[in-house]
Formats: structure tokens, C-alpha cells, sequence
């Protein structure tokens, strides 16, 4: 029996067969993993993927150029990637009619879909083995401010301080992109403090591996002298079990994530209530050789 022709079925529908992605220009590691989840689960379909990539210096508002996409007619929907608590492409795409899905989660007032990991569960369980290893000055590389991501990973860290009775320092707290130059100069900007960190816990293993640098920089040890837990996403390119020492790490795959949302994007498409579909995914966390007790003589390390 001969399958029907694609092209003669989007005519029928009046559908492009199409998915829309938009990419920011500092996240190409995660997007590709990302995109090799979608592309695994939408080739089923025959669908496309319509990638547009935006510029973040500030010269094009991101909102106008998810209208311009939106009402293209290039896609028949779209996926958000990290949003912000009142994220106005949300509430643009609603308005339009568009079909949907945020990967990660917004605190806007509109049912949407959506998928997330347990952003603020993984970096509280992070940092509460920390704390369970006897440090006390836990400094976190967090996500660039005003994501949701970053937010949550914030009051995870915070919790974690507060019920074991550690007074929050502000100032062992850095925000940037999640690269190991980042990485390596915040580390950096950290550990020259006069009451430096003995453990930091990384938004990312690019942002360990600049860690890793920083420490090798001031003559200290990972595993020994300076403990790492750092959150995976298990690329490709970069195994936590093959880093020297191998990485403690709480782990989800940006790949695993690409594929399903692709899934409940066309679950959308056939129709299911984009109210009712949300996916909130735990996180693991993996004990590897960079989270160790602190050290006694912690104040003389570098003496």
C-alpha cells in the first residue's frame, strides 16, 4: 500500500511541517544536544526543524522576533527555551493562537505546556552533601540573573544554607554564561578572596572544567584541596566520568529532554490540551572524586 505523499497531506492540513526553535548565540553546546533529541523523535513525523538564531546584545527585542516567526507562516509551532518568570513570548504566542511549549518553566498566568528538570531540588541536594562534608563557604556559579533556571537554582541553594543554620553570603554567589572561560574567571574572582570557598557547586560542566583550571591556577587540588559538584546534561562531547578527577555531578540529559518535548509539542498539534501537559523531571545526583570532606588545615592551603 503506497504511503501518502507528505507534501500533498500538508496541503490537505495547511500545516508547514515545521518546528520552530529559537537559539541564542551563547548556547550552542546545550542546543545542539538539544536539538539532536528533537531531531531523533520529529524525523518519525517527517517533520522539520526551522532553527532562527538571535543575537543577545540587545539590538533586536526578542519578542518582536518571535512575531515575525510566529506569524511567518513558517512553523506550524514553536518551542521556548529558557524563560523567564513573566516571560512575554509566552503571552505573545497565546495572543496569536500559535501552538507551543516551554522547555523549563515560567511564572506567568497562562496555561501553557511545558517540561522542566528539578532545578531547585538539584542544586539543594548539591549543596546540602557539601554541607554534609563540613563546608561551610559553598560558592555557586549560577545561570545568567532573570531566568528561571537561575532563580529557582538560587532558592535551592539558599534552602540548603538556611536548614543547616549557614548564614547566605552574597558575595560567594557569580551569574554568567555557561562556558569555562566563565567558568575559569569567576572561579578565579572567588578564590582570591581573603575567605575564599572550599567547595563550589557549577551550573554546568563547561563552568566546572574552568573550575578545574582556576584551581590549578592557585596550586589546589580538585577532590583535595577544592570540592566541585557541578550540574550535567550529559553532552556528548564531555563525560563527567572521564574528567580528571571524575565529577561529582547531578545529572539530566539536554538530549533525553529534546526528544520529549518534540513528542508533547506534536501530542499538541493532535490536538491535547496544552493545559495539561507538564513534565517535571528529578534529577540525580552522581558521587564521583571532586566532593570530599573539607580540609583541616583549609586556612593555610595557599599559605
Amino acid at each position: 500500500m503506497a504511503l501518502p505523499n507528505v507534501n500533498a497531506v500538508r496541503l490537505v492540513t495547511g500545516r508547514t511541517g515545521a518546528i520552530g526553535v529559537v537559539m541564542r548565540r551563547n548556547s550552542e553546546f546545550h542546543f545542539a544536544e538539544f536539538m539532536r533529541g528533537m531531531a531523533e523523535r520529529l524525523s518519525q513525523d517527517e517533520v522539520d526543524i526551522l532553527v532562527s538564531p538571535i543575537a543577545n546584545n540587545g539590538t533586536e527585542d526578542e519578542v518582536e522576533f518571535f512575531q515575525r516567526l510566529a506569524t511567518s507562516r513558517r512553523v506550524d509551532a514553536i518551542i521556548i527555551t529558557s524563560p523567564k518568570p513573566n516571560d512575554e513570548r509566552i503571552r505573545l504566542l497565546n495572543e496569536l493562537g500559535m501552538p507551543f511549549l516551554v522547555h523549563g518553566r515560567s511564572k506567568i498566568d497562562i496555561p501553557h505546556a511545558w517540561l522542566d528538570i528539578d532545578n531547585e531540588g538539584a542544586v539543594y541536594r548539591s549543596t546540602t552533601h557539601l554541607l554534609d562534608l563540613g563546608h561551610r563557604r559553598i560558592a555557586m556559579i549560577n545561570g545568567r540573573q532573570g531566568f528561571t533556571f537561575s532563580l529557582d537554582r538560587d532558592i535551592g541553594y539558599r534552602k540548603a544554607l538556611e536548614e543547616n543554620q549557614v548564614e547566605f553570603d552574597p558575595d560567594l554567589v557569580e551569574h554568567g554564561d555557561f562556558t569555562d572561560e566563565i567558568g575559569y574567571r569567576l572561579a578565579r574572582k572567588l578564590l582570591e578572596r581573603d575567605l575564599w570557598p572550599t567547595a563550589f557547586v557549577a551550573g554546568a560542566m563547561m563552568n566546572a572544567l574552568g573550575i578545574y583550571r582556576a584551581a590549578r591556577s592557585f596550586g589546589l587540588t580538585i577532590g583535595g584541596d577544592i570540592s566541585v559538584i557541578a550540574h550535567d546534561d550529559v553532552i556528548s562531547f564531555l563525560s563527567a566520568d572521564n574528567m580528571v578527577p571524575s565529577l561529582t555531578a547531578t545529572r539530566s540529559s539536554m538530549r533525553a529532554a529534546g526528544k520529549r518535548c518534540a513528542d508533547m509539542l506534536m501530542d499538541i498539534l493532535n490536538d491535547k490540551a496544552p493545559a495539561n501537559i507538564h513534565e517535571l523531571w528529578p534529577v540525580e545526583l552522581i558521587l564521583r572524586e571532586t566532593a570530599t570532606r573539607v580540609p583541616k588545615d583549609e586556612v593555610n592551603l595557599r599559605n
